[in-house]
């Protein structure tokens, strides 16, 4: 039921949710029904009018200079309490608009919150031998928010960079440079893109890099910083485990020098990535690690291989990489 009411406030009543602690996602479905997500379960709360919601959009998007209409259906932008907000109209929209607005704790969780203390300390170990550490896992897993843990415990005399298409790590470090890709204008000018924010961190002294997703060219770029110093970086990338996780950013690498053999690409990546950190949501909306593993460097050439570190219960062997 609509309450035309709450619809005469500027974001037509969504900040009864907006404003909720518990609710960690708010979805708005073909311009009118309105879901939440609270402690992992995802459930419709509610209607919306359509026009109502395009005008609580407009208002969100005026005071950070972003439009969403025909000419530009789609928008991902970062709002000034650092929630992430992707909103989609027609054409893209078949049904009507929809928008998404994924909210971030205030306090980034602890890696005790993804994984018992035994897993936890293994993580830790990983970051104290600035092993480079890739998570992996899907959509909505807790990936960003496992790197923000994970990252919490690189030693407080780095210098941190964390590069990001839509700025979403909160990292309580006294040394951390924040960089955010752009969009093209309206005319198709002035876009920055992570594979440019790369080069530009590399001249910015990082001792580590934290990449929020790699998705595209800049993974060619990350490998060779990877290989070339910046030891304990940390990044993402969507990927269904460890072992998916490293064939596609050998996929993403292929994609961008077409040229360059399959062996040399997977040796490229084996000794860049140290470990991969998979994280998944269970049925109760639990996110936490499932497996932790090791990059076996005696496979250069022939493939790609992983050792096996820790499951989601308990560690089953000891890592023996690090780069200390």
């Amino acid at each position: 039921m609509i309450d035309l009411v709450a619809e005469q406030s500027p974001l037509g009543g969504l900040e009864r949710w907006l404003l909720d602690p518990a609710v960690t996602e708010l979805m708005v479905n073909a311009g009118t029904d309105v879901w939440v997500e609270r402690a992992g379960q995802v459930e419709r709360v509610g209607s919306i009018r359509t026009s109502t919601l395009m005008g609580a959009i407009e208002h969100i998007l005026a005071p950070i200079g972003r439009r969403l209409d025909r000419t530009h259906p789609t928008v991902d932008a970062r709002l000034p309490d650092g929630s992430r907000l992707c909103a989609v109209v027609h054409p893209i929209a078949v049904d009507g608009p929809c928008l998404t607005i994924r909210r971030f704790s205030t306090r980034p969780l602890p890696l005790d919150a993804f994984a018992p203390l035994p897993v936890a300390c293994l993580l830790r170990d990983l970051i104290a031998r600035r092993c480079n550490v890739v998570v992996s896992g899907a959509t909505s897993s807790g990936k960003t928010t496992l790197l923000n843990a994970l990252a919490q415990h690189v030693p407080q005399g780095s210098r941190l960079i964390t590069l990001e298409d839509v700025a979403e790590l909160q990292l309580p470090h006294p040394h951390v440079v924040r960089l955010e890709t752009r969009e093209a204008t309206a005319d198709g000018v002035g876009e920055i893109t992570l594979a440019q924010l790369l080069r530009t961190a590399l001249r910015l002294r990082p001792d580590r890099l934290v990449v929020g997703e790699v998705r595209g060219s800049e993974a060619v770029h990350l490998l060779q910083a990877l290989n070339t110093g910046h030891d304990g970086s940390l990044a993402t990338i969507h990927a269904n485990g460890p072992l998916d996780a490293l064939e596609r950013l050998a996929a993403l690498v292929v994609q961008e020098v077409a040229n360059w053999p399959l062996a040399a690409v997977h040796q490229h990546v084996a000794r860049a990535i140290d470990a991969v950190v998979h994280v998944v949501r269970g049925a109760d909306g639990h996110r936490h690690v499932a497996e932790v593993v090791e990059v076996t460097p005696s496979t250069l050439g022939a493939g790609l291989a992983v050792r096996a570190l820790a499951d989601g219960r308990q560690v089953l062997a000891p890592p023996q990489r690090g780069r200390r």
